[in-house]
């Protein structure tokens, strides 16, 4: 963490600066910067604002409702939060699932990863990647998009159209569906609704592999700025397989440090606490995770769709791995490191997808009427899968009378949180500090934070007695009072930043 960006001797002689609220993401946040009168930045900070407390509510409510009730937390990534939940439950019953009921699960997730790779990517970065981080904001949207690449743009929306249907067939529908639960699934997939994706699926394919090129285009074209933009070191988690390929539905967790060597490997998820602790900030509603061998300050680390491409030994898919070596390759490897090399892997996951979808579909299993199994019931339930935005943990303890006792949620955001914090502050020293504000440079912030496809929604719980910070504002507009109460509890006054 560079001191520079993050301390100031007299903060109330600073001007704020806020991004309020940091669009094109999923949920609610703001970015906050402190600047002395000659326009140099003294802290940078990602806020989240919003607070829901799913893992509070959901106590004193039967087990087997967890699947559906979580996937409210997010309606762009649900089906996340439904299997993860599914697969805590799994634990509680104690079934090992069928054949059936994981490949139509694993359908679901796959069509889930398509579609929320293919909404960040065309929707909410593209405005960004295609006209320029500072370009004109009136046409850096999506509109703008559909008007100068209108190819691109229905691209996009029938990549993510084809994920949906993948969900809807599964689920039972596109948005908060009811397909998995506890112990297996409650359908299988039809004969014709096979038929009625793999009309489609080659298509899928090649869209996805020409997803890849754009990606790759963009580095070459930007080769200094994608390489050098918000760029930063860390550590880096997330599940493999057992023979350490890219897994997004099951694996044991693999943790490297910034230098490249293994914290720990193939890890059994259900006992995630042993190596992973949470710790709260007092200015923001989200979780701050670290590597427990590492401690709070050191500990924070990376997850998603850069640290699984470049992480995991090998991709299962022959297209995607391909992609994958190239990628690792480019530049001597230096798009693998960079902040912006999210976008790249997140479409070689995309097209990743795309071929498990059309190997799932042409497997009888998806066909098959065994779909619920249950064992010896438990008390403690534990789900681990790699959501679109990264690792999804969820954990659940159940009494003797089946209800939720005790819930934790670490989202794929909340994992990142502290490296989306380290990628703005680098960003602000590289383009901001010194420099006139303008609203084309705040966005380069927005683009560091978007890089991350964060899901601000699903982030944003409490873990023990919340930190909070309040600050009064007078009839003029300036700061007039704050007042903030700590993890702990205590209360204390400060004298409130400047406006």
């Amino acid at each position: 963490m560079n001191s520079e960006l993050e301390t100031a001797e007299h903060p109330e002689n600073l001007r704020r600066v806020a991004i309020d609220p940091v669009s094109r993401v999923e949920g609610h946040g703001k970015v906050t910067l402190l600047l002395d009168e000659n326009d140099r930045v003294h802290q940078v900070r990602l806020h989240i604002v919003e607070f829901r407390g799913f893992e509070k509510f959901i106590q004193g409510r039967p087990f087997w409702e967890a699947p559906v009730m979580v996937q409210r937390l997010c309606g762009i990534c649900p089906v996340s939060h439904h299997i993860a939940a599914s697969k805590a439950m799994d634990m509680i019953v104690g079934s090992q699932i069928t054949p059936t009921a994981e490949k139509v699960r694993r359908l679901m997730h796959y069509g889930q990863i398509l579609q929320s790779h293919a909404l960040h990517f065309f929707h909410l970065s593209s405005p960004d990647l295609l006209f320029g981080f500072d370009s004109d904001a009136a046409k850096r949207n999506i509109a703008g998009i559909a008007a100068a690449y209108p190819g691109i743009a229905r691209q996009g929306v029938l990549l993510r159209k084809f994920g949906q249907e993948a969900i809807r067939i599964t689920a039972g529908k596109r948005i908060h569906g009811t397909g998995s639960i506890p112990g297996g699934v409650n359908k299988n997939v039809s004969a014709e609704e096979r038929d009625y994706l793999l009309k489609d699926i080659g298509q899928i394919v090649a869209w996805s592999r020409e997803a890849v090129a754009i990606a790759r285009q963009l580095f070459e074209q930007n080769l200094d700025l994608y390489n050098n933009f918000g760029r930063f070191d860390a550590h880096t988690l997330n599940l493999v397989r057992s023979d350490g390929a890219l897994d997004l539905y099951h694996g044991g967790l693999r943790a490297r440090d910034m230098n490249g060597g293994t914290l720990f490997d193939h890890y059994d998820y259900s006992r995630y606490w042993d190596v992973i602790l949470e710790d709260v900030k007092p200015w923001s509603y989200m979780k701050f995770p670290f590597l427990r061998s590492l401690g709070p300050e050191a500990g924070w680390y990376r997850v998603g769709p850069l640290t699984r491409v470049t992480q995991c030994d090998f991709i299962p898919t022959p297209l995607a791995e391909e992609q994958r070596k190239a990628f690792l390759a480019f530049d001597n490897g230096r798009a693998a490191g960079a902040t912006l090399g999210f976008h790249w892997a997140r479409m070689i996951e995309m097209l990743h997808a795309a071929e498990v979808i059309q190997e799932l579909l042409l497997d009888p299993d998806l066909q098959g009427s065994d779909l619920v199994n249950t064992g010896e019931r438990r008390e403690r339930g534990v789900g681990v899968i790699e959501a679109p935005r990264g690792t999804l943990i969820h954990h659940y303890k159940v009494d003797e009378h089946d209800q939720i006792v005790r819930c934790n949620l670490i989202v794929s955001t909340t994992h990142n949180n502290q490296a989306m914090n380290e990628a703005i502050r680098q960003v602000a020293r590289q383009y901001i500090d010194g420099r006139k504000i303008t609203e084309g440079l705040l966005n380069y912030i927005e683009v560091a934070i978007r890089a991350f496809d964060p899901c601000l929604s699903c982030a944003t719980h409490a873990l023990g007695k919340m930190p909070l910070q309040v600050e009064l504002i007078d009839a003029g507009g300036a700061p007039a009072d704050r007042l903030t109460k700590s993890a702990s509890g205590e209360i204390s006054r400060s004298a409130p930043s400047a406006g």
